[in-house]
């Protein structure tokens, strides 16, 4: 949590004003940005300076995880986090590759778990590490990335949050994760939950401890109609414990994940927190 607040901060006192093109909004923005959660103490990264929400990003990865190409998936497992991006991007609605409604194309866990090779067949990136760290292999390319530039054509989005590295060392798993981009406000908490919950769930899956989940953000911004509320709101307020996470001890494998796995398999207790605030969205 200090780390999360010490960015915020950091922002305001270094941050660089930019136009964003995309948005047509000013953002102040730092590069490079390191934060760290420590799974091996179960300190869950949940905001507790706002309300916060951990479901909808939990179900989203485990979409990733199951190599997920539509938004409808992804709203029966709990999250409608893609339902915009598959139906209302205009680029993505004329371009002819798209299949049709809730259709989001070679995104983020279609790359995860079928990589096209040239020759025509498919890598299981994800399948892979799991099976190496289940062994005790690491051959320091333990990879799991969505960023595949010869396809970004084919998908309605690129990542933001594009490459998962494993490190295994002795019978302790650790994970470092790259972000090319952060709306800290209200994507960062998103992705600190994913970041935390991927490491959490691989080392359950492969036998292994869980150490401490490094994250990496290359372009950390603030959009300038977020300002007041984190400057004047949300960095007045004491931050409480860090919360705890629980997950369902049932679950083994990654065919545990890839079938039955639901969001009751998660649970977070001791969550204390202030009152919601209602930053806008950068669309």
């Amino acid at each position: 949590m200090k780390a999360y607040l010490d960015l915020c901060q950091r922002l305001i006192d270094q941050g660089t004003w930019i136009e964003n093109e995309r948005t047509g909004k000013r953002c102040l923005t730092v590069i490079n940005a390191d934060l760290e959660y420590r799974v091996d103490k179960n300190e869950f990264p949940m905001i507790t300076t706002r309300k916060s929400f951990y479901k909808s990003a939990i179900a989203e990865f485990i979409g990733y995880i199951r190599g997920y190409d539509n938004a409808a998936d992804f709203r029966a497992l709990g999250t409608k986090t893609w339902d915009a991006n598959a139906n209302l991007n205009e680029a993505w609605l004329n371009n002819p590759l798209r299949k049709g409604p809730d259709d989001m194309g070679r995104v983020y866990g279609v790359q995860a778990r079928s990589w096209a090779n040239p020759e025509g067949s498919h890598i299981d990136q994800l399948k892979k590490v799991v099976d190496n760290i289940s062994q005790g292999i690491d051959d320091r390319a333990e990879i799991i990335t969505f960023y595949n530039p010869g396809e970004f054509h084919m998908g309605c989005l690129r990542p933001c949050m594009h490459t998962h590295n494993f490190s295994l060392l002795g019978d302790t798993l650790y994970l470092t994760s790259y972000q090319r981009s952060c709306d800290v406000p209200l994507g960062l908490n998103f992705n600190q939950v994913q970041v935390y919950v991927f490491l959490a769930l691989m080392a359950q899956i492969t036998g292994k401890k869980a150490g401490i989940a490094y994250h990496k953000i290359v372009n950390a911004h603030i959009y300038e109609d977020q300002l007041d509320l984190m400057q004047n709101v949300q960095l007045k307020r004491q931050p409480f414990p860090s919360p705890k996470l629980v997950i369902n001890p049932k679950i083994k494998t990654l065919e545990d994940l890839e079938t039955w796995v639901t969001m009751d398999d998660f649970e977070v207790i001791d969550y204390q927190c202030h009152d919601a605030i209602k930053y806008p969205f950068a669309v």
